[in-house]
């Protein structure tokens, strides 16, 4: 569970770094308001994810779910990029670790 729950913190942080570093390269878009508030939602997240308090995963599995729904309705997938397409690939896999966590420590109780 600890090396699940790690590797959900680190691809939180990376997407957070991320969506930050995307908000930088355009910041006059009036769209990439959303990236920087992303990316400095999911970096925390994922710092939070660092710690063993079980409403760091629950937000770890709401944000990515929240971040990934407003990205495919304001893209879509026909205007889908490497760099979107890696974004959602991540967003999956936080979301699988988070719920494996949830699902875990349910069937522990």
């Amino acid at each position: 569970m600890k090396t699940i729950r790690l590797i959900a913190a680190l691809l939180l942080v990376f997407t957070g770094v991320l969506h930050v570093a995307l908000y930088m390269k355009v910041p006059n878009d009036p769209g990439s308001i959303g990236m920087l508030a992303f990316g400095i939602i999911f970096s925390a997240t994922g710092l939070l994810l660092l710690t063993t308090r079980v409403y760091a995963v629950y937000l770890g599995l709401i944000f990515p779910i929240i971040g990934m729904t407003m990205g495919m309705v304001k893209f879509g997938l026909k205007n889908l990029t490497y760099t979107m397409a890696l974004l959602y690939l991540i967003d999956v896999v936080v979301i699988v670790c988070c719920a494996y966590i949830l699902l875990g420590r349910k069937k522990s109780q």
